[in-house]
């Protein structure tokens, strides 16, 4: 083989290489920005809810706002909950006016009556919407698709994952299932 074969040979092959460095720098960040396993249809999720106000049968604003779910955004953007909607079974159902969640942040979406804020919302009822004995909240995204829904109590309509919240010990389930339409 002559000399000028494999210089060109090197030369091919370096480009090469340098090529394929210069597409993994490019994919790897865009591939490393989502840690989700599930991608962003998870980046906003149910977090907690806290279902019994302890004060059952009072209806006093401080007892109502006792009673939230608190939605977390995964995600390093911050996502417009505008328009998106928290309801339980029976058809209750809060829509988020324009609000922004911050990225890595949480929000609490209180029953009662107050001033929203960063970090707190709240829908304005004076009455309980969460049961206590068993219901299920569902978060679906502005265009009506499901995001998450965990539930409690005597029945669990989602029965994967298991997790226990508070010093209560109460079961519910914490389920995203991939509906998309």
């Amino acid at each position: 083989m002559s000399v000028s074969v494999l210089v060109t040979a090197r030369r091919l092959t370096a480009a090469a290489a340098v090529a394929a460095a210069a597409v993994g720098a490019v994919a790897l960040p865009a591939a490393a920005a989502d840690h989700s396993p599930r991608g962003a249809a998870d980046r906003v999720a149910i977090s907690h809810v806290q279902y019994d106000s302890l004060g059952r049968g009072e209806r006093s604003n401080r007892s109502l706002n006792r009673e939230w779910v608190e939605i977390t955004n995964n995600s390093r953007r911050d996502v417009n909950l505008g328009g998106w909607t928290l309801s339980d079974e029976a058809g209750r159902t809060y829509t988020f006016r324009n609000f922004w969640l911050d990225g890595r942040a949480t929000v609490r979406v209180h029953t009662g009556l107050g001033q929203d804020t960063r970090t707190d919302l709240y829908q304005g009822r004076r009455y309980e919407v969460w049961d206590d004995a068993a219901d299920t909240a569902t978060l679906r995204n502005d265009r009506g698709r499901f995001m998450d829904a965990v539930s409690w109590g005597d029945h669990h309509r989602y029965a994967d994952d298991h997790h226990r919240y508070g010093d209560d010990h109460r079961r519910y389930d914490h389920r995203y299932d991939g509906d998309r339409s």
